[in-house]
């Protein structure tokens, strides 16, 4: 599943890299915090309809925006290393 995740929101991967990544541990958690971002942001969107208030729904979108940031941050540091 989680590849799957991963697969959604980065794209097909790339060729197979010769050399490990200088930081392998941070690549991991890189890795994991962008399927587990995709995952809760797929999560709050499921919820944003059925929000009672306007203001609920703010609070939902205003974290969605927060986790796409940290997304971005996350795809931007793989690429870095790459």
């Amino acid at each position: 599943m989680r590849e799957f995740l991963l697969y959604l929101v980065t794209g097909p991967p790339m060729a197979d890299r010769f050399l490990p990544a200088d930081d392998p541990v941070l690549e991991e958690v890189l890795n994991w915090t962008v399927a587990r971002d995709a995952q809760d942001i797929r999560r709050l969107l499921e919820w944003l309809p059925l929000a009672r208030s306007s203001k609920e729904r703010r609070a939902l979108l205003a974290r969605v925006h927060e986790l796409l940031g940290e997304v971005e941050l996350s795809l931007n540091g793989l690429d870095s290393m790459h």
